[in-house]
């Protein structure tokens, strides 16, 4: 959470109200005890054998699911509280009934980061599923004691000691599919250490084994690689590129990104509070803006899909106040959403317009100026054409429909950089569209992740994963047949 509270004054200005930190810590303590507890028990276990623990649906589509854990070797600590990695086979066994698993999915070769995808699952069908190693049953992030499920979308095995446990797939979108977009964010080109909270000693931060290229470049990579391989026409980076706006940061993101195609035909960029200018130079508008003294924000149209990307930090401030538009920005974005309200468009900027239901307290530093959010989403109500607005800078998964304009989604993404590390498939279809989140699956991106989920005194799950799979998995239907296929 380095980005939002990195400076004293930043963070002072940016303190949450008391109710929510009573709140905070009425979530979390069960969740802190059961860690404890689980710690203890591990610590009685036999030194030969295997712990399979953080396990995690983290996709779910109609007709595939992506499942994660990790095996360990009981009673170890790395120095940081967490097991050392036990390498060994992986494997998960399902069915249709909870009695019957009679299928299985298992990994190719050994390993203690284990990635396994479920495929030919039928729509609205409920599965259950045990994920093993070494003949032990995987156990959960605790996710469900903060009203939230890693493992699964009904109560089903909960309380039992690896399940099975259960999900429903939902629906595909309706209609023919018209073209899927990559929407990822915080890629923190440059930072070194993840999770590093000033003045607060519990919450250390976790760096990179020496030897190892930088975990934002690994990330970074990982996730071109992998929203490729999904099939990604399209991606759009909302902010926080580098971590402190530095040129041959901003620069290092330029050649990564453009592993996916073309700065502005194939992919988009938009700044964050971290790609604020450094006076005199402003490397951001540089490498992503052509120079000059053109604007942050722009409006495509790509064959029928209106984007429109905002400059969320269009102001001077230290980076962790709210995010904010110039008066301009607003005017030509309220008259932009008059001149084709019906047309199908998606919104992207890097602070969301509301950070409801947050596990850990959130101050105005985490989101846009209120006044100007509730202006874009007025805007929005007179705008039945936009159906999406993807925000990052929370670094947590997190769908939010606006109450006053309910046609339109939030969808708030995790950060590259690390645990989760990944990014949300979007699947534009003509009746509607789906929306997906994947880790990156690469050797190096696992280990990172596994490494970097202890950042938050090891609470970092719990925030940033999405309390519910409905967070990062989602299916709603909506009129976009006015959208051409992509290609």
């Amino acid at each position: 959470m380095r980005c939002c509270l990195s400076a004293p004054l930043a963070a002072l200005a940016a303190l949450p109200a008391p109710a929510d930190l009573l709140r905070s810590g009425a979530l979390l303590t069960p969740a802190v005890l059961r860690s404890a507890l689980a710690a203890r028990r591990e610590r009685r276990t036999h030194p030969d054998t295997v712990t399979a623990l953080h396990l995690e649906l983290v996709t779910l589509t109609e007709n595939s699911a992506v499942i994660t854990w990790y095996t360990a070797v009981p009673g170890t600590d790395d120095g940081f509280g967490h097991l050392l990695p036990a390498v060994t086979e992986g494997e998960v066994v399902y069915g249709t009934h909870p009695a019957h698993l009679d299928r299985t999915a298992a990994e190719d070769h050994p390993t203690a980061h284990h990635y396994v995808e479920l495929t030919d699952l039928e729509p609205g069908q409920t599965y259950y599923y045990q994920a093993r190693s070494r003949g032990r049953a995987a156990t959960p992030t605790p996710l469900h004691l903060v009203r939230g499920n890693a493992v699964g979308t009904s109560l089903h095995g909960l309380g039992s000691h690896g399940g099975p446990y259960s999900f429903t797939t939902p629906q595909p979108p309706p209609g023919r599919h018209l073209v899927s977009l990559a929407l990822c964010n915080d890629l923190h080109l440059g930072e070194t250490t993840a999770g590093l909270v000033a003045g607060v000693p519990m919450l250390r931060g976790v760096s990179q084994p020496p030897g190892l290229a930088p975990y934002p470049e690994i990330m970074s990579r990982a996730m071109i690689e992998e929203a490729q391989r999904r099939g990604a026409d399209l991606l759009l980076a909302a902010g926080d590129i580098s971590a402190a706006g530095a040129p041959r940061d901003l620069a290092e993101a330029r050649r990564i990104l453009d592993g996916f195609g073309t700065h502005g035909r194939d992919y988009f960029v938009v700044r964050g509070n971290h790609d604020r200018p450094r006076h005199p130079d402003d490397a951001f508008r540089d490498g992503f803006l052509g120079g000059g003294d053109g604007p942050g924000y722009f409006a495509r149209d790509l064959g029928g899909l209106r984007l429109i990307g905002l400059d969320t930090y269009e102001k001077d401030g230290n980076g962790g106040d709210a995010g904010g538009l110039g008066a301009e920005q607003l005017a030509w974005f309220r008259a932009k959403l008059r001149e084709e309200r019906d047309q199908p468009t998606i919104v992207f900027g890097h602070h969301p317009l509301t950070t409801r239901d947050a596990v850990f307290p959130m101050g105005r530093g985490q989101r846009l100026d209120r006044r100007q959010a509730r202006e874009i989403v007025d805007a929005y109500a007179s705008a039945p054409g936009v159906f999406l607005h993807h925000a990052g800078h929370t670094h947590r998964n997190k769908r939010t429909v606006l109450t006053s304009a309910p046609h339109v989604t939030q969808q708030e993404v995790s950060a590259v950089k690390d645990y989760p590390g990944g990014f949300c498939l979007l699947r534009v279809h003509t009746g509607g569209y789906a929306l997906n989140y994947y880790k990156n699956s690469s050797v190096p991106a696992r280990a990172w992740v596994e490494r970097s989920r202890r950042t938050a005194g090891g609470l970092w799950p719990h925030h940033a994963l999405g309390r519910s799979v409905t967070d990062r998995n989602s299916m709603r239907r909506h009129d976009l047949s006015g959208v051409g296929a992509h290609g």
